[in-house]
């Protein structure tokens, strides 16, 4: 019933708008991990009397996650302390023990496919490869489907996990930009750079990409030319501008001057036979004798 239940929510959401469900990321994301994890322990208990330790088991999704792949392996702690894990895209190194310790563990395995840039979409980058993840749990006790199985962490004493993205191929130099990615469950990512070919590595469990940044869309050649162009004719044109409005002004202040020099004139009249016409006044200077006298 709770499965169910899990089912029609997450069948609600996936119906929504594809804005909600990029809003709610982590919420929907997390949703779609417990379904998952609850199809994959469905598949250790139907192939409980024929399991083999070790062994990786398909789960069943439903038809509305076609393009999604989900696999789950059981093993026993000691297994894994002494071999490790080598299942789907991940290599749990030998010497790993699980956070806190039980006798046997269960590793859900999913590969995103064509949902990986549904839920994990990155800004700034593409995606180059699906999306693929793992989980940890406590399969002490696979039957009871009416406990919720417990989550652990894995401790790999300092060694690496491997993720190789076999399907991946690089043009060109585009191998030098990839980086790997590690999405976190609170929503964080943590970019790292590719030292193997194709292949990522991490110390934890998590969901795991491969991505390019995009680049910035340059503009055509000749987009650059016209707008030279443009610009130089516009600039002369502006000191073409320029140049007559200050000769304008300078026009302006002469014509100022001289009516200003015309105002500042004094003439007088003096009648010329019948018309009446400007005189300057004349002052002339009296005549002055050798002996001073006027």
């Amino acid at each position: 019933m709770g499965s169910f239940i899990s089912f029609l929510i997450f069948t609600l959401c996936c119906s929504s708008s594809s804005s909600l469900v990029h809003s709610f990321d982590n919420t929907v994301s997390d949703s779609l991990n417990s379904l998952v994890q609850d199809f994959a322990f469905r598949s250790l208990i139907k192939h409980r009397h024929r399991h083999q330790t070790g062994a990786l088991y398909d789960a069943l999704l439903p038809r509305n996650l076609s393009g999604m792949n989900a696999s789950v392996v059981r093993l026993r702690s000691r297994r894994l302390w002494n071999k490790g894990a080598n299942f789907g895209y991940f290599r749990i190194p030998p010497r790993t023990v699980s956070i806190p310790h039980v006798k046997r563990l269960a590793i859900v395995y999913q590969d995103f496919g064509n949902w990986s840039s549904r839920y994990y979409n990155l800004p700034g980058y593409s995606l180059l490869s699906s999306v693929v993840g793992f989980m940890v749990f406590d399969a002490s006790n696979v039957t009871d489907t009416s406990v919720r199985k417990r989550n652990l962490t894995l401790n790999t004493m300092g060694k690496p996990i491997s993720v190789k993205f076999p399907s991946v191929t690089f043009m060109g130099g585009l191998i030098s930009r990839a980086r790997c990615v590690a999405f976190h469950s609170n929503g964080t990512f943590h970019l790292s750079q590719m030292s193997s070919y194709g292949v990522c590595y991490s110390r934890e469990q998590g969901h795991f990409s491969i991505v390019l940044p995009l680049e910035k869309k340059r503009r055509p050649w000749y987009l650059w030319l016209i707008g030279f162009v443009v610009g130089f004719f516009g600039l002369i044109a502006l000191v073409y501008v320029g140049v007559l409005c200050l000769r304008l002004v300078k026009a302006k202040q002469i014509q100022h001057m001289e009516r200003q020099a015309n105002e500042d004139l004094v003439l007088e009249s003096r009648w010329v036979g019948n018309s009446k016409m400007p005189s300057a006044a004349v002052t002339r200077t009296q005549p002055v004798l050798e002996s001073g006298v006027q």
